[in-house]
Protein backbone atom coordinates (compact mmCIF):
# COMPACT_ATOMS: atom_id res chain seq x y z
CA UNK A 1 0.00 0.00 0.00
CA UNK A 2 2.70 2.35 1.01
CA UNK A 3 4.75 1.34 -2.43
CA UNK A 4 0.74 1.95 -4.35
CA UNK A 5 1.00 5.88 -2.10
CA UNK A 6 4.34 6.99 -3.32
CA UNK A 7 4.68 5.62 -6.50
CA UNK A 8 1.46 5.84 -8.55
CA UNK A 9 0.26 8.50 -10.77
CA UNK A 10 -3.41 7.89 -9.81
CA UNK A 11 -3.02 7.47 -6.32
CA UNK A 12 -0.86 11.21 -6.85
CA UNK A 13 -4.69 12.26 -7.97
CA UNK A 14 -6.04 11.34 -4.51
CA UNK A 15 -3.53 12.51 -2.15
CA UNK A 16 -3.73 15.73 -4.14
CA UNK A 17 -7.48 15.33 -2.85
CA UNK A 18 -6.39 14.48 0.52
CA UNK A 19 -4.01 17.58 0.38
CA UNK A 20 -6.68 20.28 -0.76
CA UNK A 21 -9.18 19.24 1.66
CA UNK A 22 -6.78 19.15 4.94
CA UNK A 23 -5.03 22.26 3.28
CA UNK A 24 -8.25 23.99 2.63
CA UNK A 25 -9.45 23.50 6.33
CA UNK A 26 -5.55 24.50 8.37
CA UNK A 27 -5.86 27.63 5.70
CA UNK A 28 -9.55 28.45 6.75
CA UNK A 29 -8.98 28.54 10.45
CA UNK A 30 -5.58 30.29 10.32
CA UNK A 31 -7.07 32.89 8.45
CA UNK A 32 -9.51 33.25 10.97
CA UNK A 33 -6.69 33.26 13.85
CA UNK A 34 -4.89 35.89 11.67
CA UNK A 35 -7.29 38.64 10.28
CA UNK A 36 -10.69 36.75 12.02
CA UNK A 37 -12.90 39.22 14.06
CA UNK A 38 -11.34 37.93 17.21
CA UNK A 39 -7.60 39.11 15.92
CA UNK A 40 -5.01 38.87 17.32
CA UNK A 41 -5.37 35.81 18.43
CA UNK A 42 -4.83 35.07 21.89
CA UNK A 43 -3.98 31.15 23.22
CA UNK A 44 -3.44 32.00 27.05
CA UNK A 45 -7.52 30.93 27.90
CA UNK A 46 -6.83 27.86 26.24
CA UNK A 47 -3.81 27.02 27.55
CA UNK A 48 -4.90 28.03 31.51
CA UNK A 49 -7.67 25.57 30.70
CA UNK A 50 -5.26 22.91 29.62
CA UNK A 51 -3.37 23.55 32.98
CA UNK A 52 -6.48 23.58 35.27
CA UNK A 53 -8.03 20.36 33.89
CA UNK A 54 -5.43 17.93 31.92
CA UNK A 55 -5.51 15.05 30.57
CA UNK A 56 -6.73 12.21 33.12
CA UNK A 57 -6.78 8.16 33.51
CA UNK A 58 -8.40 6.03 34.65
CA UNK A 59 -7.05 6.14 38.23
CA UNK A 60 -7.01 10.12 37.71
CA UNK A 61 -3.83 10.37 37.50
CA UNK A 62 -2.26 13.39 34.67
CA UNK A 63 -1.58 11.34 31.70
CA UNK A 64 0.97 14.20 30.11
CA UNK A 65 3.11 15.66 33.24
CA UNK A 66 5.47 16.83 30.86
CA UNK A 67 3.27 18.17 28.65
CA UNK A 68 1.77 20.28 31.10
CA UNK A 69 4.47 21.18 32.67
CA UNK A 70 5.81 22.39 29.11
CA UNK A 71 2.53 24.69 28.73
CA UNK A 72 2.84 26.01 32.51
CA UNK A 73 6.05 26.79 32.49
CA UNK A 74 6.73 27.68 29.07
CA UNK A 75 4.03 28.33 27.13
CA UNK A 76 1.33 30.38 29.09
CA UNK A 77 4.00 32.51 30.18
CA UNK A 78 5.31 33.36 26.56
CA UNK A 79 1.24 33.31 25.42
CA UNK A 80 1.61 35.41 22.67
CA UNK A 81 4.36 33.93 21.40
CA UNK A 82 2.59 30.85 20.97
CA UNK A 83 -0.59 32.48 20.04
CA UNK A 84 1.33 34.45 16.95
CA UNK A 85 3.22 30.53 15.91
CA UNK A 86 -0.06 28.80 15.97
CA UNK A 87 -2.13 31.38 14.02
CA UNK A 88 0.16 31.65 11.38
CA UNK A 89 1.38 27.99 12.16
CA UNK A 90 -1.93 27.06 10.94
CA UNK A 91 -2.15 29.42 7.64
CA UNK A 92 1.49 28.66 6.76
CA UNK A 93 0.06 24.47 6.37
CA UNK A 94 -2.61 25.49 4.68
CA UNK A 95 -0.80 27.35 2.01
CA UNK A 96 2.01 25.03 2.10
CA UNK A 97 -0.88 21.55 1.25
CA UNK A 98 -2.86 23.50 -1.11
CA UNK A 99 -0.33 24.68 -3.53
CA UNK A 100 1.75 21.53 -2.71
CA UNK A 101 5.15 23.09 -1.75
CA UNK A 102 6.87 21.67 0.87
CA UNK A 103 4.30 18.96 1.15
CA UNK A 104 6.22 16.94 3.68
CA UNK A 105 6.89 19.59 5.98
CA UNK A 106 3.64 21.42 5.91
CA UNK A 107 2.38 17.33 6.86
CA UNK A 108 4.91 17.25 9.61
CA UNK A 109 3.70 20.50 11.13
CA UNK A 110 0.18 19.63 10.47
CA UNK A 111 0.22 16.18 12.60
CA UNK A 112 2.60 17.92 15.27
CA UNK A 113 0.52 20.89 16.16
CA UNK A 114 -2.88 17.92 15.84
CA UNK A 115 -0.70 15.64 18.42
CA UNK A 116 -0.13 19.14 20.66
CA UNK A 117 -4.03 19.53 20.75
CA UNK A 118 -5.10 15.72 21.09
CA UNK A 119 -2.15 15.97 24.43
CA UNK A 120 -4.41 18.94 26.12
CA UNK A 121 -7.60 16.79 25.35
CA UNK A 122 -8.97 18.46 22.09
CA UNK A 123 -10.14 15.60 20.35
CA UNK A 124 -12.62 17.62 17.89
CA UNK A 125 -11.06 16.88 14.49
CA UNK A 126 -7.42 15.93 15.01
CA UNK A 127 -8.09 12.15 14.73
CA UNK A 128 -9.37 12.63 11.12
CA UNK A 129 -6.60 15.04 10.43
CA UNK A 130 -3.99 12.52 12.07
CA UNK A 131 -5.41 9.59 9.97
CA UNK A 132 -5.22 11.98 6.38
CA UNK A 133 -2.20 13.76 7.03
CA UNK A 134 -0.30 10.22 7.97
CA UNK A 135 -1.57 9.24 4.82
CA UNK A 136 0.23 11.96 3.00
CA UNK A 137 3.24 11.65 4.91
CA UNK A 138 3.67 8.20 4.35
CA UNK A 139 3.32 9.25 0.75
CA UNK A 140 6.14 11.33 0.62
CA UNK A 141 7.08 13.32 -3.24
CA UNK A 142 4.13 11.50 -4.51
CA UNK A 143 1.47 13.72 -2.29
CA UNK A 144 3.14 17.02 -3.50
CA UNK A 145 3.47 15.84 -7.02
CA UNK A 146 0.90 17.34 -8.84
CA UNK A 147 1.80 21.08 -7.01
CA UNK A 148 4.85 23.11 -6.49
CA UNK A 149 7.01 20.01 -5.08
CA UNK A 150 7.22 18.91 -8.89
CA UNK A 151 9.40 21.92 -9.24
CA UNK A 152 10.48 22.74 -5.80
CA UNK A 153 12.08 19.37 -4.73
CA UNK A 154 14.25 18.83 -7.69
CA UNK A 155 15.58 22.23 -7.37
CA UNK A 156 16.72 21.98 -3.41
CA UNK A 157 18.26 18.14 -4.20
CA UNK A 158 20.34 19.70 -7.01
CA UNK A 159 20.88 22.79 -4.68
CA UNK A 160 22.17 20.14 -1.76
CA UNK A 161 24.17 18.16 -3.80
CA UNK A 162 25.97 21.11 -5.56
CA UNK A 163 26.27 23.60 -2.97
CA UNK A 164 26.26 21.45 -0.36
CA UNK A 165 27.95 18.35 -1.64
CA UNK A 166 25.67 16.07 -0.51
CA UNK A 167 25.50 12.73 -2.24
CA UNK A 168 29.31 12.27 -2.35
CA UNK A 169 29.88 9.93 0.26
CA UNK A 170 31.57 7.87 -1.83
CA UNK A 171 33.74 7.99 -4.75
CA UNK A 172 35.07 11.06 -4.28
CA UNK A 173 37.84 12.80 -6.31
CA UNK A 174 38.66 15.14 -3.46
CA UNK A 175 41.97 13.23 -1.70
CA UNK A 176 41.60 12.79 1.61
CA UNK A 177 43.76 14.29 4.45
CA UNK A 178 46.03 12.08 6.42
CA UNK A 179 47.47 13.32 9.91
CA UNK A 180 50.73 12.88 10.58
Amino acid sequence: MVHWLRTNKYASVVLLLIRLYLGYKWLLDGFSKVWGDSSPFNAAGYMQNVVKNPVLGPEKDVLYPVFNGFIENIALPHAQLFSFFVAWGEFLIGLGLIFGVLTTAATFFALFMNFIYLFAGTVSVNPLYILLGSILLFSGFNAGKIGGDYWVIPFIRRFAKEKLHLGNHSGSSQPSASIK
